[in-house]
């Protein structure tokens, strides 16, 4: 087996002050990666602490002799996503991999959260993901190579209390597939993960779940057993491109995106949709939905 090194690799690592994120920096900063260790420092839901997480994480990894250099820029700006690359460029010298995993959360019914709450949750996990890859696209393009690692949530399919949230990394979702497109060309693959982690949002989602699978998050599944998925995911091993990996308590599986055989009936009516109905919906056989190339119509 060969051992996956990122040995004069950078990588850029958002939200990387707590939980998830402090894992995989360090994960990565122990296989020899140049770390930007960036996190705005905010509570869960986003409001200001004054708290500046990410010097304790840099100096843990230098410390036990990687590179670390530490980030507090806003990932939810143009300006704060250009000042994490810029760090990476000016500290480094290059970029290899973006990992955009910094998120806020909270939990309560959908006609509770303002609109504004909304838009917050899009800023951060949405732009926040989409600008910080942006900034850093061209020198991925010039390099002729690079990975990015966004994070989805299962959630997006469907949780009680988490609207806001859930759509937030379903527009992600969207954003990870259409950039596997953009990237195909350039050496660039764009993929995501659907971390499952005892974190600070494990506790925040005590009144949205079940008090058992709470628990369970917390006895089961620490955030170090997801840090080697993302590891594999912005390495340049990884051969895949606009894939999601589902990653918690040591179990990893693909999640698919596909389309089931389905009917055909020239002439289609109400009627006949509601009688075929069962064969409509039946998944025993699913086809996975291909990315398409932006030139063709040929499946990347």
């Amino acid at each position: 087996m060969t051992y996956l090194d990122f040995t004069d690799r950078c990588v850029v690592v958002t939200g990387a002050g707590r939980g998830l994120g402090r894992s995989y920096a360090r994960l990565l900063g122990s296989r020899g990666a140049m770390v930007v260790v960036n996190d705005l420092g905010a509570a869960l839901d986003g409001s200001p602490t004054g708290e500046d997480p990410t010097a304790e994480v840099a100096e843990t990894i230098n410390a036990a002799g990687g590179r670390a250099v530490a980030s507090t820029a806003d990932v939810a700006t143009t300006e704060g996503a250009h000042s994490i690359v810029d760090t990476a460029m000016a500290q480094f010298g290059r970029i290899d991999a973006v990992i955009n995993n910094a998120g806020v959360y909270s939990a309560r019914p959908w006609t509770d959260v303002s609109v504004a709450e909304y838009q917050r949750f899009l800023d951060v996990h949405f732009f926040g993901s989409l600008l910080v890859s942006r900034a850093a696209w061209p020198h991925l393009v010039a390099a002729g190579q690079g990975r990015i690692v966004n994070t989805v949530s299962i959630t997006a399919f469907g949780a009680p209390d988490m609207l806001h949230y859930g759509a937030a990394k379903g527009a992600i979702l969207g954003l990870t597939r259409n950039l596997a497109v953009a990237g195909a060309d350039y050496g660039i693959a764009v993929n995501a993960v659907a971390p499952g982690a005892a974190t600070r949002m494990t506790d925040a989602s005590a009144t949205a779940l079940p008090r058992e699978t709470v628990e369970l998050v917390k006895q089961t599944m620490p955030p170090e057993l997801v840090a080697p998925v993302v590891a594999y995911l912005a390495h340049p091993a990884c051969p895949v491109t606009g894939e999601v990996l589902n990653a918690a308590g040591g179990g990893v599986s693909r999640l698919v995106i596909g389309t089931t055989t389905g009917i055909v009936d020239t002439n289609l009516t109400p009627e006949v949709v509601a009688q075929r109905f069962d064969e409509i919906m039946a998944v025993g056989h699913v086809e996975p939905i291909q990315l398409m190339r932006p030139d063709s119509r040929q499946s990347v």
